[in-house]
């Protein structure tokens, strides 16, 4: 059968198999006042026992503490094409997501023709399911409408759709929305396999400007570049692929972050520090007659969505 690259990145993947995770996960910020949304399903697998579905829904004020709201966990349903997770009365599909949650309550919509799937990760590792876990936006960039709290919600957003064997033992992730379907979206991360853990974080990148991703290959890619985790607090990502080079500084402020916990399917624990509300700086360089000379340069104040993954 063929599949189209939209289905390849959004469908549900899960077919029974104990030990693995999906996510589909939603970021946005509103327009208007300029609050972060982070909804987040997930469907656990564990190595022993039932698998069960939960998540939950952030909501990032810029002038109040986050709040975080919990749904689930319930049984895991047969998934079809017009859901793309469910738990506890909680439903995203590939247009839409809904639910109430501790009081919190959401109905938001979006194109996911807004916009191509931008692969994090390369098409074939994602296809073939060769590494411990991979990411993808089925929807890297569009506009969600509706409502977060009865009160009205319309901004910029991403969708993504992580599946594999768990979380890494480290880990960073930003998205920025750099307008005009410009984005850029990282994820640095260190494997859990014995003999890896005590690796630097390694980074894949994928920016996109004016229709064109870079780089080609992001696994391939991936060594030329560096991570830098400042603890919870901030990261910086930075290197030289071909003739273009790259410096991502990324700020996670304390009072716009919130702190959850994450459980593997093999019940380890990690704990995630995000933001939907973090400050980034974005500088690229081309080397032309052998210098290097400035490119391009974006800056997001409480625009960008960010995390930092660790190990208790």
């Amino acid at each position: 059968m063929i599949v189209n690259d939209v289905e390849l990145a959004g469908r549900p993947r899960w077919r029974g198999k104990p030990g693995r995770l999906e996510v589909h996960y939603l970021t946005a910020t509103d327009r208007s006042t300029g609050t972060g949304l982070w909804l987040h399903h997930e469907v656990v697998a564990p190595t022993t026992g039932d698998a069960y579905a939960h998540g939950w829904v952030t909501v990032f004020p810029t002038d109040a503490a986050p709040r975080c709201e919990r749904f689930g966990p319930s049984p895991v349903v047969d998934l079809d094409r017009r859901w793309l997770a469910t738990a506890d009365g909680v439903v995203m599909t590939p247009t839409s997501a809904s639910g109430t949650a501790g009081g919190l309550d959401w109905d938001v919509r979006w194109d996911p023709a807004s916009s191509a799937p931008l692969w994090t990760f390369p098409r074939w590792a994602w296809r073939r399911q060769l590494l411990p876990a991979a990411q993808v936006l089925p929807t890297p960039t569009t506009t969600v409408t509706g409502s977060v709290g009865s009160t009205a919600y319309d901004g910029p957003s991403g969708i993504a759709h992580i599946y594999g064997h768990g979380n890494a033992q480290r880990w960073v992730w930003l998205h920025a929305d750099l307008g005009a379907g410009d984005v850029l979206e990282i994820v640095a991360a260190t494997a859990r396999r014995p003999g890896m853990r005590a690796l630097p974080p390694l980074p894949l990148l994928q920016l996109r400007v004016g229709g064109v991703d870079w780089p080609r290959d992001p696994l391939a890619a991936a060594p030329l570049l560096r991570a830098r985790i400042d603890r919870r607090d901030a990261f910086r990502v930075s290197g030289i692929v071909g003739r273009r080079r790259i410096d991502v500084q990324v700020l996670l402020p304390a009072d716009r972050r919130i702190e959850l916990g994450y459980v593997d399917p093999d019940g380890a624990t990690a704990t995630c520090t995000n933001t939907e509300l973090a400050d980034v700086h974005v500088r690229t360089e081309r080397l032309r007659a052998g210098r290097w000379r400035n490119d391009r340069e974006w800056f997001l104040t409480g625009t960008a969505h960010a995390e930092i993954g660790t190990r208790p």
